[in-house]
């Protein structure tokens, strides 16, 4: 560090208007004090009762926002003070100081401070001035972090409106849903008590009835899922995915073949095994699936291809559907979001299906990927870890 200048000549500069001899007698009240690079001089929240003029050295100034930001205020050099909100009351610190190289400081203690502020009216004059300055700046900034915080809450406002208004949504949605099958069933059901269904017919409309009431029962079971999957901790164990990929592509045959879409599955030989609890796998790949079928309305093909590359497995799920709107692809993973239409086409259905496989593919410590092209199609990629054993 290069040679001290004098204490006198800091003091004078960082008080315009204090006489000499006033500046001797703060220098004789402080004490000169050497830190190194690193060193936190004053801290934020703490309380204090030092006041700092910067002798030699670079120190700079900083607070917390939000709770988790640090914001830099300012970096302060020879000349420059700080802390003298500690010699006029007992308040923590508003911010923190920190050593940005090595620095040399004239420390004064609050009561030593006072004494000197009673007997020179200049450098009673000069404190009022500098602290009022600061006090304006601290208001301004206070301001400015009030106005921030106010826009947050706006907008924390704003998506629990959109919260409170999806979960409506959503709630009429279930209750549409559930009310379709249970009075077709329930219809079905009645004409027969009646005898108004006999012979072939009667085959014909239990089957409905039974179809119905699995639509009611599928749809209360992904909503019960989805709610207790949160406090399940699943116990992964190395698992074949070629059987659970295959299992979850049967599950969805029938809708397939009544729906007109070619449903097919590549797998490639020699598939790794991976880390995984089978039965909720199953239902996430089963869901994708079925995704794909319901956005398929005019047939074609849904092709379901796993593989392995490098150290996961890949399962692709590519229809030829009516694809993702873009505006949607940021939301098709909510809870209580759901396409109802697209390119003219209505879709029932509440949403669940990509919410469930999200959060179970997470829960495995994997990811699922997207591309689609509205009027072509998409593809869902999942990937998982291989479990590393055989």
């Amino acid at each position: 560090m290069n040679t001290m200048t004098n204490p006198n000549e800091i003091i004078q500069r960082a008080f315009p208007g204090i006489l000499e001899n006033e500046a001797e007698e703060m220098a004789r009240t402080g004490a000169v004090r050497t830190y190194p690079q690193g060193t936190i001089l004053c801290r934020e929240g703490a309380i204090g009762s030092t006041f700092y003029i910067i002798l030699e050295g670079r120190v700079e100034v900083t607070k917390v926002i939000n709770d988790s930001e640090v914001r830099l205020l300012k970096v302060l050099e020879s000349g420059d003070f700080f802390g003298e909100i500690a010699l006029i009351h007992n308040a923590p610190r508003a911010a923190t100081v920190t050593t940005l190289t090595p620095v040399i400081v004239l420390e004064i203690n609050k009561e030593p401070f006072d004494g000197l502020l009673h007997s020179s009216t200049t450098v009673a004059v000069s404190m009022i001035r500098f602290v009022s300055r600061r006090l304006r700046e601290n208001d301004e900034m206070a301001i400015g972090d009030l106005r921030l915080k106010a826009r947050e809450l706006a907008e924390a406002y704003q998506q629990l409106a959109e919260m409170d208004f999806a979960r409506r949504e959503f709630l009429t949605t279930i209750a549409h849903e559930l009310r379709t099958p249970l009075m077709a069933a329930s219809g079905y059901l009645q004409a027969i008590r009646m005898g108004m269904i006999q012979g072939d017919m009667l085959n014909t409309a239990l089957d409905t009835v039974g179809r119905n009431i699995q639509e009611i029962t599928s749809l209360v079971n992904d909503i019960l899922f989805l709610q207790e999957m949160d406090l399940i901790f699943t116990d992964f164990q190395p698992t074949d995915i070629s059987a659970v990929v295959s299992s979850a592509v049967e599950q969805q045959r029938f809708f397939a073949q009544n729906s007109q879409v070619a449903l097919s599955l590549i797998l490639a030989p020699g598939l790794p095994l991976v880390r995984a609890d089978q039965k909720s796998l199953e239902r996430a790949v089963a869901a994708i699936v079925n995704n794909g079928i319901k956005f398929s309305p005019n047939g074609g093909d849904v092709v379901v291809d796993v593989s392995s590359r490098d150290s996961q497995v890949l399962i692709k799920v590519c229809d030829r559907g009516v694809g993702i709107p873009p505006e949607a692809m940021a939301r098709i993973y909510d809870r209580f979001f759901h396409l109802d239409q697209i390119g003219g086409h209505l879709f029932r259905g509440v949403g669940l299906g990509l919410s469930i496989a999200r959060q179970v593919i997470e829960q495995h410590g994997g990811r699922i990927e997207v591309e689609s092209e509205l009027g072509k199609g998409s593809t869902f990629t999942i990937c998982l870890d291989i479990d590393g054993r055989r």
